[in-house]
């Protein structure tokens, strides 16, 4: 599990909006880490197959991405990509809720909601551009306190405009969640219950609409008891209200929950909510991150240890042991466990990752061949991760290919938006690889991205 900032964390701070099915408010989301793990895209991708699939959609065709960030959250932002906060995983209780979210998003989508987006800002714009021409008149006659007047109920008014346009889009979102789920014979219960935790939060934080007409006004969505007394009634009339999750995933919902506190919460907070006595899986796995984020190896691995003992093959539990090895400075006990866990998932871009980095750990340049081919595989199924384009050029360094590495190190610098150092170094590969390979053409790829977003920058500034 490790955070890395790829282009769709970019697109993200580009284009992320107020469209956030499950938040209290409209909060932009740019400042986010990209949360990657093999185990928890995994079931991201076997709980959402049955809803894309309702939905007309290719199940490979639509990201579920998962950000680090302890909000209950989850939203679009363009594309086929719905974005997950982890906050929404800690307070979810089972993956049917998790699937009520993942359909509703998906509801944005085919509504186009995020193309349409426009559509909602135009009248509000409209209406702050007339208040500001109207307030600069008043003030210019010599009356401020009428000018500031005119500006706040501008903005009340361009307010009111927008957040109309969301709350119908809002309800469009619910209604076709419904629908996916129906088709899908999926339960919309985890839906009720989830926007049950919500209506909890709103009284918790004084959003009561009977107390304070006003306060659904300003809100990005309809109140969640409106919402809840809308579904609950076309829920409870389809034939799979009364259907539970399948066992297997709402297990493998669970591991991942309890993995995400372990590898997030502080430890001693994780050691606190999954104390000794609990022997379960859910509890090992917590407890496993917690003891090695505090550098406790030994308790860690003995946990790890425990996890394997029950389920031998499983490889999220033999990639665990790996990577503590890995980071407890013992990278060769590491390749065996990392390369059943690599067999086991058919070679597993982040697993496989973590394999490589551990041949070429070992600093035994008999290993770095392998690390070579793994890494290589690696890039070929995810692009998108700028520490294996790292390890690669590391590989490519240590063999004296130098335009390669240099070309690798481009890749991960324009992940990272580190723009000037991806140009000068997709330039100098661009200028020492043999013209016309594939290679060569994306050097200039590269270059050329580079260059186009340092000038966009540049004058918008």
């Amino acid at each position: 599990m490790r955070f890395i900032v790829p282009p769709l964390n970019r697109l993200l701070a580009k284009l992320a909006t107020g469209f956030a099915a499950l938040s209290l408010c409209l909060q932009p989301a740019t400042a986010q880490s990209v949360l990657r793990d093999a185990e928890t895209e995994a079931l991201f991708r076997d709980a959402g197959a049955p809803i894309f699939k309702a939905a007309g959609f290719d199940p490979r065709a639509v990201d579920l991405v998962l950000l680090n960030d302890g909000s209950i959250n989850a939203f679009v932002a363009g594309g086929q990509a719905i974005y997950i906060h982890s906050g929404l995983i800690g307070a979810a209780d089972n993956v049917n809720e998790l699937q009520g979210v993942i359909a509703h998003e998906l509801g944005h989508i085919t509504g186009g909601h995020i193309i349409r987006f426009d559509e909602g800002m135009k009248p509000a714009t409209g209406i702050t551009v007339l208040s500001l021409l109207l307030g600069g008149l008043a003030a210019a006659a010599g009356s401020p306190d009428a000018a500031m007047g005119v500006f706040m109920a501008g903005q009340q008014a361009a307010m009111g405009k927008f957040l109309a346009f969301s709350r119908a889009q809002e309800s469009s979102a619910d209604a076709a969640g419904a629908e996916f789920l129906s088709k899908a014979g999926l339960s919309g219960r985890g839906s009720i219950e989830f926007f049950k935790k919500l209506q909890n939060q709103e009284f918790r934080y004084g959003y009561n609409a009977s107390a304070n007409p006003d306060a659904e006004f300003y809100r990005t969505h309809p109140m969640t008891s409106d919402r809840l007394a809308t579904l609950q009634d076309t829920y409870e009339q389809d034939p799979a209200w009364n259907t539970p999750p399948p066992a297997e995933l709402q297990a493998r919902f669970q591991r991942v929950k309890a993995k995400l506190y372990g590898y997030l919460a502080d430890p001693q907070d994780t050691l606190r909510a999954y104390p000794a006595y609990l022997n379960d899986i859910p509890a090992r796995y917590a407890r496993a991150y917690a003891f090695h984020k505090e550098a406790y190896a030994d308790k860690a691995l003995e946990e790890t240890k425990a996890l394997i003992a029950q389920d031998p093959n499983n490889p999220f539990f033999l990639e665990l042991e790996g990577q503590i090895l890995l980071e407890s400075g013992r990278p060769a006990e590491a390749i065996v466990p990392l390369r059943k866990a690599v067999a086991a998932t058919n070679n597993e871009p982040l697993i496989a990752t973590t394999f490589g980095h551990a041949l070429i750990a070992t600093e035994d340049a008999d290993n770095f061949a392998e690390a070579e081919k793994v890494l290589r595989t690696a890039v070929a199924r995810d692009k998108d991760n700028p520490f294996t384009w790292y390890q690669l050029g590391v590989v490519y360094q240590a063999r004296g290919d130098i335009p390669r590495a240099q070309l690798a190190s481009a890749e991960q610098q324009l992940m990272n938006m580190r723009l000037p150092e991806a140009l000068r170094s997709a330039e100098a590969a661009e200028a020492a690889l043999p013209k016309g390979t594939p290679d060569w053409l994306r050097a200039q790829d590269i270059a050329m991205s580079a260059r186009a977003i340092i000038e966009r920058q540049r004058k918008s500034r």
